[in-house]
């Protein structure tokens, strides 16, 4: 019996060839292990860093958006004052010798106020009035100087139409004569020579009058036309001189009138004005995001004692100061029976018609934001994120969102001013 021996056989491949099962469940464990160390790294990155600016939430104003119906008018305040005012401005300059009126009184047209004194005005009224009697006179000696002349006119034409007239009917004479035979050729000669003469004469009379009569007219009217500017300068200097007593132009209350005995007073400077004392008027201070919005026209109201009394815009001014400009409004179904200069009162101005809007009540945030952003609370409360925002019309009371919101956001409506540009509030209850 054969026997082989196995251990000095050579070996084979086939146990070689054994396939080796791979081990899943440990990279499987690795990647669970790797994804918990990851969330649990976020969690504790998320607990450490910052969460946005903390501020705290009991002194937050938070308000809804809400669909509803905008009120497109305003409430501003204003003041009373007078309809009608006539400033009085100092025409002349002097001293004050006389004060009639006081301050806060009621005065009649053509009341005296004061008196003030001026002895240039005085010297100048009277060098006027000696030039104006100098120009009368020479006036009236022109006059004369032209009746005389017209009347030694008169004469020599007179005479020489007598003349004249006297050597026509000799030459006819003479005529008759010569056709008889009773006189020569040469006498009828010259009373022809004669009367030619004459009527040369008459004529050369004629025109020299003629001409004189224009040169003293054209005198005449140049010197009327001097004293009428003389005349004018007199009434001027005269009411200069009567402007040193100064007479109240309208009736009304004088008011801001100060002045005392002994004063100087320069010309145009202002020592008052007589106010309507029954007819008032509004003046309203309006924020300037209003100006291209308003127009004069416009309806308002006041409300006082529970009634409403109708006043619409008569003027705008447009300046702006203090981001605030004026309108003013005037009565027109009659005005309050109780009102002083002065007096403050809400007026409302409407602005258009009423209409479906998305609303957000206004607050402070208006003014830090210019309405191009807000706060939005998040769903939990807790904290609060920047939201671009566009708005449309507002009122005292409501903003009209045009984008960004949605109805049921809630957003901080108080003063942004302590948050900076920072994008995210955490809320600390």
């Amino acid at each position: 019996m054969v026997m082989h021996n196995k251990i000095n056989s050579p070996a084979s491949g086939a146990a070689m060839d054994t396939v080796v099962p791979r081990r899943h469940g440990r990279r499987i464990a690795i990647a669970l292990a790797c994804v918990v160390v990851a969330a649990v790294a976020a969690y504790a990155l998320r607990a450490l860093l910052p969460r946005g600016l903390r501020v705290d939430g009991a002194d937050l104003r938070i308000a809804q958006v809400a669909r509803g119906v905008f009120v497109d008018e305003i409430v501003v305040r204003a003041n009373a004052e007078p309809l009608h005012s006539v400033i009085l401005d100092a025409v002349e300059s002097g001293r004050v010798e006389e004060v009639l009126a006081t301050d806060g009184a009621l005065v009649k047209q053509g009341e005296l106020l004061f008196r003030i004194s001026n002895p240039q005005r005085h010297l100048e009224l009277l060098a006027r009035q000696s030039e104006h009697a100098v120009s009368i006179f020479n006036l009236s000696n022109l006059r004369v100087a032209q009746e005389a002349s017209a009347s030694d006119h008169q004469r020599r034409l007179d005479e020489l139409r007598f003349n004249a007239e006297q050597a026509r009917k000799r030459h006819e004479r003479n005529t008759r004569l010569a056709q008889q035979g009773f006189i020569s050729t040469v006498a009828l000669e010259e009373s022809n020579d004669m009367l030619q003469q004459q009527q040369q004469l008459l004529a050369l009379q004629e025109r020299a009058g003629k001409t004189e009569a224009r040169v003293r007219d054209a005198a005449a009217r140049q010197l009327e036309t001097a004293i009428g500017g003389l005349d004018s300068g007199l009434k001027l200097v005269s009411g200069t001189v009567d402007a040193l007593a100064v007479r109240a132009p309208v009736d009304g209350r004088l008011t801001n009138f100060r002045l005392q005995v002994g004063e100087s007073v320069a010309t145009g400077k202002n020592i008052g004005r007589i106010d309507d004392p029954v007819r008032f008027k509004l003046a309203a201070s309006v924020d300037e995001y209003y100006l291209n919005r308003m127009a004069v026209g416009r309806h308002g109201s006041v409300k006082q004692d529970d009634r409403d009394y109708p006043a619409d815009i008569r003027a705008i001014y447009p300046q702006i100061k203090d981001g605030r400009f004026t309108v003013d409004l005037v009565f027109t179904k009659g005005q309050p029976p109780v009102m002083n200069p002065g007096q403050s009162l809400d007026a409302r101005i409407t602005l258009g018609e009423p209409a479906p809007a998305l609303l957000l009540p206004s607050g402070a945030f208006i003014n830090d934001s210019g309405g191009a952003w807000v706060y939005v609370l998040d769903a939990d409360g807790r904290g609060a994120q920047r939201r671009a925002l566009r708005v449309g019309r507002r009122n005292n009371a409501q903003i009209e969102v045009l984008a960004g919101l949605a109805a049921g956001d809630k957003v901080i409506v108080s003063s942004y001013a302590a948050y900076g540009n920072s994008p995210r509030l955490q809320l600390d209850r």
